[in-house]
């Protein structure tokens, strides 16, 4: 039995998958409290469904830095926030970086497994009204015991890139040259329209906000080479080849395709398959090579056969490291930019590559696509796409 095909009726499909134009930080979306944000999307994705928010069995939704104004279920929040009826609960996840794939991954497995018929998935962060690091200013979440086991003073994602860099032999150059593409066919991406049909505006104090804003047209390795180092004094990781801190929100709607024929929808994409796996802490930021590289076992699929290919831009060295360890097409990998030129509003971004990567898919005739996010702690999530007929 060729992978894919199953004797269960039951599968996970994607009817509708929006987000917010992404906020750089201090930016159009400053003003706006997260429940808002994610309020928007949650109410674009059943007007474009045409379903009745009442149907929904559960909202499970992406959050990183739960204090403030993310705080005490964000997710609960949000569903309140967009009017929906008090029967409609929601969930907060947190898997670092990769909530907002993790939120729908635990979608899809909830819709597989029978418990739920419809489901509501993604995530948001608003990174400039609860800022990177905040969590951490009370506490120290990794213990001495964890310290002591890596033998090593502190995890830090940073220093992790550093070290990437280094394993991989990836030459500061190299690295500038992929951020700057990265500003190149983000640039491309929002000129000819790509994600017009993905995005919904903002309403903000200052009015309408539609397009993704960490955008540096022009940005050129010459450029990025005045940038000093950030983590080390001769390193090669800097502000102009990282992510960078952003507000957003990124919803899909998951449901079984028969549950989307009974009400008259077409689906975008199938949840083919999903792996989650843990990876040196210290590095911290290699996991989605293993996780492709699981995902790819179990399918029996080749990374031939894979049409688009969305790696999380948290540090230049990420994909980077990735496609020199699976041998991937270039041209595949992160086709419309990625973080490092629009940003990383972190317990979003998994949805918001979900979004990207399925949206270019259906544009492009492109049957499989796959993603994969690096997260905090040394795991990673990968999920695996197939464009619906």
């Amino acid at each position: 039995m060729r992978y894919g095909e199953t004797s269960s009726p039951r599968d996970a499909v994607i009817v509708e998958a929006v987000r917010t134009p992404i906020g750089k930080r201090n930016g159009s979306l400053a003003g706006v409290h997260a429940a808002d944000l994610s309020a928007v999307v949650l109410n674009e994705l059943v007007s474009r469904a045409g379903i009745d928010p009442a149907i929904v069995d559960d909202v499970m939704w992406g959050c990183v830095t739960q204090l403030g104004d993310q705080s005490s279920n964000i997710g609960r929040f949000a569903v309140l926030a967009a009017g929906w009826p008090d029967s409609v609960p929601a969930v907060t996840v947190n898997r670092a970086c990769g909530s907002g794939q993790q939120a729908i991954e635990s979608a899809a497995h909830a819709v597989i497994a029978g418990a739920h018929e419809i489901v509501v998935a993604g995530g948001v962060e608003t990174m400039s009204r609860v800022p990177l690091g905040a969590a951490r200013q009370t506490g120290f979440p990794y213990g001495q015991t964890v310290l002591d086991r890596y033998e090593t003073d502190e995890l830090n994602q940073g220093k992790g890139a550093e070290l990437i860099a280094e394993k991989w032999g990836l030459s500061r150059q190299a690295l500038d040259e992929y951020a700057s593409r990265s500003h190149e066919l983000a640039a491309a991406a929002i000129d000819s329209g790509a994600f017009d049909t993905q995005v919904v505006p903002v309403q903000t104090s200052d009015g309408t906000f539609s397009v993704d804003e960490g955008l540096r047209r022009g940005t050129t390795p010459e450029k990025l080479a005045a940038l000093k180092p950030s983590f080390r004094e001769d390193g090669v990781i800097h502000a102009g080849n990282a992510s960078q801190i952003s507000d957003g929100a990124a919803g899909v709607i998951i449901m079984t395709s028969a549950k989307a024929a009974e009400l008259g929808l077409t689906p975008l994409a199938r949840i083919a398959a999903e792996s989650v796996v843990g990876d040196d802490p210290v590095l911290m930021l290699t996991g989605p090579i293993p996780a492709t590289q699981k995902l790819l076992s179990r399918t029996g699929l080749s990374i031939d056969d894979i049409g688009a290919v969305e790696i999380n831009e948290a540090f230049a060295p990420v994909p980077l490291a990735w496609q020199a360890e699976l041998g991937a097409d270039l041209d595949r990998l992160n086709p419309l930019g990625g973080a490092i030129a629009v940003g990383h509003p972190l317990g979003a971004s998994g949805a918001i590559l979900t979004t990207r990567l399925i949206h270019h898919m259906r544009d492009n005739g492109i049957r499989y696509g796959l993603q994969a996010i690096c997260e905090g702690g040394g795991t990673a999530n990968a999920t695996l796409y197939e464009l619906v007929d």
